[in-house]
């Protein structure tokens, strides 16, 4: 038996061209400061938020119903 494939989606593009840019950003601004290093460390940080906010955005748990929850959305 075989595992059916995931293929590429276009969701996927959009967070791909973001997480793009914001490392391209990164390395910009970690050459402004002179820091390379602490350019790629914030772009790295950012673009966790930016998986995050995306994957909220795009509505992947709309309907789910935690009555434990306390409301702490992104």
């Amino acid at each position: 038996m075989t595992t059916p494939r995931k293929r590429w989606t276009r969701g996927h593009s959009g967070w791909a061209f973001g997480t793009v840019l914001i490392f391209t950003l990164g390395i910009v601004f970690g050459m402004i400061w002179g820091q390379l290093l602490v350019g790629l460390f914030l772009a790295f940080a950012v673009s966790i938020g930016w998986l995050i906010a995306y994957e909220s955005w795009r509505g992947r748990s709309v309907g789910i119903d935690n009555r434990d929850d306390n409301g702490a959305q992104l």
